[in-house]
């Protein structure tokens, strides 16, 4: 059933549940009991789907992350449903609760602060179990920073792997790009401002010279898209403009990068090295490198001799 335009009046049934767009108000039907994740704007508010509208206005609770952001949402709108908080925080407390009431009947939404519910954002127990328990889960599909930033990246989109955000630390973050430089597809990747030129000079060194897209602020006042190769990016990283939420899309490997390079093998055993022992960070470069392990063993001693000296010579 779809909404209605609505001109309420004082004999109306009272909780008639309503929203509004642009002046004119709407009469939203009563949401299916069940669980329904709402894909909400990722910043521009009037990118909603008149079905999300109609989902938020219908059920029981809205529950959110944050009920300050969502509460702009719904205040636009002039959507009434109780809103609470779900997030990584009080998960194990709200997650019993709300699956007590969709055993009672209840209309649930469940919506994240931006885009689409679950990706990179919590909900996944909650969903798991509500389906487990036989609860009605219906998506309502609408807004994705993914699927914007792939979509104008001007790179290959046949085939796409969805990182999410890459590991805050140096080791971590560079042992998992080289694990992902060997991946043949277009990878997606979020990025926090203040680590989003560590991560690009990272970028380059693993992944090689790849043309890829520097998405900042998807359908916000201020977005920026921008495109160029990950050396070119590197080199300009310190100029880049950090404030913001960044989506990163980088092309595939051309078809003879199964193998690193000297030099990005290299970086990958500097790494490793000032982590761990030489068996280990070979035993790690071999699996993702390509290359032989007599030729990654005899490149790991050598470097973590320069290493030794370098520190003797410093601690004089």
């Amino acid at each position: 059933m779809r909404a209605k335009l609505a001109s309420l009046k004082s004999d109306e049934t009272p909780g008639t549940r309503t929203f509004s767009i642009a002046g004119h108000q709407l009469v939203a039907p009563t949401a299916t009991p069940g669980l329904h994740l709402v894909a909400t704007p990722i910043g521009h508010l009037g990118d909603i789907t008149l079905r999300a509208l109609e989902t938020l206005a219908g059920v029981n609770i809205i529950a959110c992350e944050d009920t300050r952001i969502t509460r702009r949402l719904t205040e636009r709108y002039a959507i009434t449903s109780v809103l609470k908080p779900y997030h990584e925080h009080n998960a194990a407390t709200a997650r019993p609760k709300i699956l007590a009431q969709l055993a009672q009947g209840a209309s649930i939404a469940l919506v994240s602060d931006a885009g689409t519910p679950l990706i990179s954002d919590p909900g996944f127990k909650l969903v798991r179990e509500a389906c487990a328990a036989g609860h009605q889960v219906i998506a309502v599909p609408g807004p994705s920073s993914v699927l914007a930033a792939l979509s104008i990246a001007a790179l290959p989109t046949d085939r796409f792997f969805f990182e999410g955000f890459l590991p805050a630390k140096e080791v971590a973050r560079r042992t998992r790009l080289a694990e992902l430089a060997r991946i043949d597809a277009t990878l997606v990747m979020f990025e926090s401002g203040s680590r989003i030129r560590d991560s690009l000079h990272d970028l380059a060194a693993i992944l090689g010279n790849r043309d890829a897209a520097i998405c900042r602020e998807l359908t916000k006042l201020h977005e920026d898209i921008r495109r160029a190769t990950l050396t070119e990016f590197a080199q300009a990283a310190e100029t880049l403009e950090t404030r913001g939420e960044f989506v990163l899309v980088v092309g595939p490997p051309t078809a003879d990068a199964g193998t690193m390079s000297s030099d990005q093998l290299d970086d990958l055993l500097l790494t490793l090295l000032r982590e761990g022992s030489v068996k280990d960070s070979v035993a790690h470069a071999v699996e993702i490198s390509g290359r032989p392990r007599r030729q990654v063993y005899a490149r790991a001693l050598e470097l973590a001799g320069q290493m030794r000296d370098s520190d003797n010579n410093g601690s004089r």
